[in-house]
């Protein structure tokens, strides 16, 4: 790229063929020189002869001048001149000491320039004039603006201009340094750039323009199509085609650079592009071919009637394996445009389930469910149904789904079936003849995904497990487009958590956010579920990030259920009683929105454990009560009953309630299998810290099968809390070091002087969560504090010194794990309250 001392703006004349002329003019410049100049509008062509006429100041545009002195001759837009100027030129080239560079563009090629390009490229090929390069995009508006832009906003202009100077002079000389750049980070341009495309537009004749606005929305190089739109065909169709090429708004490829593309989109008249996309909504209607680029611009046109209609219609199917809520809104269209029909109340039903719009969708399903045909009344009950699962109720939904018929909609009532304690009709209705139907993927996945939940109240976790995740793979394909009551990788997720197979359901519910298997309605439930997987590992950061997408959202009462339960469980294992106390009513709410059923017993037993440190317990009778009946109703199951029993065991240690933490432990020890086991030896390392006498050693191995599980949180836990039980110092610092290795936290201790014991207080013990971690006299101390009481008046009180209460208060900040004064005396009022 040159750029001339005489000339107010970079001038980018690029390309080995025109350095050499201008080498050579620079050599000699009275040389004899003949070369024609051929290239698209904006491709430097005029420029390129300014340039020239800095090295031949003499230079003139008259044949006849050029005759008379020897003068160079420089002709620009060679193609719109008359046939006399174009012989007269050609007349003069033919001398032999003719300086003559002749511009013009590719396209018209009248006979009279064909002629003279001929006779000038007999010995001299045309110099072309290419795009520029990304580097030399750069440079260009480096010497526009006086800066260098940096490499994303470089490549972002050559993008949009396709490298065509003049387009790319239009976008910089219409912004600063500075826009370019936040242009180039939004991937927009402003109107301005757009706007100064309007002249060329407007020049345009009406075949090229209508073709134009075919180009951008999608034509291509469809001669069928342009040839019906343009009523042309054959030769005349060609030139219409390579006239639009040489404006540069037209590719070789058959669209336009996007600069370009949005000034045809934006500048063109509406009832031109209006028309030109509905004949060839129309045309590509007639052939079977996909229109839904098509209509979605014709979303929002008001264009009406049956084939508008029909394009909807087409369209919301093509689009709805990608995008729901754009089907959804195809699908209104289709109905605004020539009426509603119950295929279109169908499929924007549908639509609206799988773009998450539940009331919508809901709405819709019972006029459906009440239509003549068998087949929609199949299609409302199942969208219905599908509905009333993610809002907790799943008998409701699963009684629906056994109206919608064979096929998937069987196998997805069996699983409501199995989830609100009925095995018997579960197995009866997969038992039942003819109630596979089609053998789609779905249905496969489906029976599947059934089969295993049956399984899994009888069977073991590894019969369960690899069916569920089996299933969860055979739904991949799909995507978004599959209407399911749950995920196969939801549900596989939870079984795993129940079976203490922690990295299996992290990998199964990463595999399906991944895939976008289930779509937007399924997303935000493997979210929270990957959420509740850090936190049972003890990862609350990343269960905290893991949530935080969905935080402030209203969702169904399902997934708020969770997310509620995840909130609790954060704020519990932080020991933040402020935050689990604002949490647990928020949790309490949605609880009461959701039926108890086999899928949610996580979140219940985490609000389990939070309603005894709350002393909310007796709230959430009824929910434990149905969950008991429910567990009873399937033969309690091993599976399903284990973490049902360590959250009864977590909240009678809480309580203080030795005869239900016996229980709990009781039916720990009979539960089978290597997680059942280490929660039951863990069990009984509880109930001996509940009376008071853990065994330091076997604390430590309880707790250190469980860290082996990926429970951390609860490693650490069982070992801090039986340091802060034990009397003896040397057990006390054994367990303390377990916690902070089962932590992440573990750090070598201090070198104690010769016969000196170790202190205890090396680090902050784990956080605790009741009030029976503090001595009797602690809690003298703790009360007396909270009154605003100072150490002194406090020892005088308790007829102790005040360095003695001063020590109390240093205890009571290690066992409580608080960072600060502050943090402990909010951690008091709440224990004390």
């Amino acid at each position: 790229m040159l750029t001339s001392p005489g000339l107010t703006r970079p001038s980018p004349v690029t390309g080995a063929d025109a350095g050499r002329l201008l080498a050579t003019v620079d050599a000699d410049p009275g040389a004899p020189v003949r070369v024609a100049v051929l290239a698209p509008a904006g491709h430097g062509k005029s420029t390129l002869l300014d340039v020239l006429r800095e090295r031949w100041p003499e230079a003139t545009g008259d044949p006849a001048c050029a005759r008379a002195t020897g003068a160079p001759l420089l002709v620009d837009d060679a193609h719109l001149a008359s046939e006399q100027r174009l012989a007269a030129i050609g007349e003069y080239a033919g001398r032999d000491d003719a300086r003559v560079v002749v511009a013009a563009r590719p396209w018209p090629r009248p006979e009279a320039l064909r002629t003279l390009l001929d006779a000038m490229t007999r010995t001299v090929p045309a110099l072309a004039l290419a795009p520029l390069t990304p580097e030399e995009t750069a440079r260009f508006v480096a010497a526009s603006t006086g800066r260098a832009p940096s490499a994303t906003a470089a490549r972002f202009l050559h993008s949009c201009t396709g490298g065509v100077p003049g387009f790319l002079d239009r976008v910089v000389s219409a912004c600063g340094a500075d826009t370019i750049e936040q242009s180039a980070a939004q991937r927009r341009l402003t109107r301005e750039s757009v706007d100064r495309f309007r002249a060329d537009l407007d020049g345009l004749d009406e075949p090229t323009a209508r073709l134009l606005v075919a180009a951008e929305a999608g034509a291509g190089n469809d001669l069928g199509l342009l040839g019906e739109l343009l009523d042309s065909d054959g030769a005349a169709l060609s030139e219409l085609i390579e006239g639009a090429r040489a404006t540069a708004l037209l590719g070789r490829d058959g669209t336009p650079p996007p600069v370009a593309g949005l000034a045809i989109r934006s500048l063109s008249p509406a009832d031109r592009r209006l028309d030109v996309l509905r004949r060839m909504t129309e045309y590509r209607l007639r052939g079977d071919q996909p229109v839904l680029g098509l209509a979605r611009m014709l979303l929002g046109s008001g264009v009406t009637g049956r084939s508008a209609a029909a394009a909807f219609e087409k369209a919301a199917h093509e689009a709805i394996d990608a995008d729901a809520a754009l089907a959804a809104n195809l699908f209104r269209a289709a109905s605004a445009a020539n009426g509603p029909t119950t295929a279109l109340t169908g499929g924007l039903a549908r639509a609206a389930v799988l773009s998450g719009d539940l009331d919508t969708a809901l709405r819709l399903s019972d006029g459906l469910v009440a239509a003549e045909d068998p087949r929609v009344r199949a299609e409302g009950a199942a969208v219905a149904a599908t509905v009333l699962a993610h809002r907790g109720e799943l008998a409701r939904s699963a009684e629906l789904f056994q109206w919608a018929g064979p096929g998937s909609a069987t196998a997805f009532a069996a699983v409501g079936l199995l989830g609100t304690g009925d095995p018997d009709a579960a197995r009866a209705l997969l038992a039942a003849p003819g109630r596979r139907g089609a053998p789609t993927l779905l249905a496969g996945a489906a029976t599947r995904m059934a089969e295993a939940i049956a399984d899994s109240v009888s069977g073991t976790p590894a019969d369960v497990l690899a069916p569920l995740i089996s299933a969860a793979g055979m739904v991949e394909p799909a995507g978004g487009a599959t209407l399911m009551p749950d995920s196969p990788a939801a549900l596989a997720a939870i079984a795993a958590l129940h079976s203490g197979e922690i990295s299996l359901a992290e990998s199964v519910l990463a595999r399906a956010l991944e895939n976008g298997s289930g779509g937007p309605l399924f997303a935000t439930r493997h979210r929270i579920l990957l959420a509740w997987v850090a936190m049972t590992r003890g990862d609350l950061a990343e269960a905290a990030a893991r949530l935080a997408p969905v935080g402030g959202r209203a969702l169904e009462p399902r997934d708020e259920l969770f997310r509620r339960a995840v909130e609790v469980g954060l704020a519990r294992r932080a020991s933040d009683i402020p935050g689990m106390r604002r949490a647990w009513q928020h949790a309490y709410q949605a609880m009461m929105r959701h039926q108890a059923d086999l899928f949610v017993l996580l979140p219940l037993g985490e609000l389990t454990i939070a309603a005894a440190r709350l002393g909310e317990h007796d709230r959430l009778d009824r929910h434990v009560a149905q969950a008991t009946d429910l567990l009873s109703a399937l033969g309690n199951p091993p599976l399903w009953t284990v973490l049902v029993s360590w959250s009864r065991l977590q909240a009678a240690v809480i309580t203080q309630d030795h005869p239900a933490a016996g229980r709990h432990a009781e039916a720990l020890a009979a539960t089978p299998g290597r997680f059942g086991g280490a929660l039951a030896e863990a069990a009984t390392s509880w109930r001996a810290v509940l009376d008071g006498a853990p065994d330091a050693e076997q604390v430590c191995a309880a707790a250190g099968r469980l860290h082996a599980l990926g429970l951390r949180w609860d490693a650490a836990r069982l070992a801090g809390q039986a340091a802060i039980r034990t009397e003896d110092r040397q057990a006390m610092v054994m367990l303390l070091e377990a916690a902070r290795g089962f932590q992440g936290l573990a750090r070598q201790p201090r070198q104690a002087p010769s016969g000196e014991q170790p202190s205890p207080e090396v680090a902050p013990a784990p956080a605790v969560a009741d009030v029976s971690a503090l001595s009797e006299r602690e809690q003298e101390v703790a009360g007396l504090v909270l009154h605003g009481l100072t150490y002194k008046q406090i020892g005088a009180r308790l007829f102790i010194s005040a360095k003695t209460v001063e020590h109390h208060v240093a205890r009571m900040r290690t066992r409580l794990g608080a960072t600060d004064r502050r943090e402990l005396l909010e951690m008091l009022r709440e224990l004390l309250a």
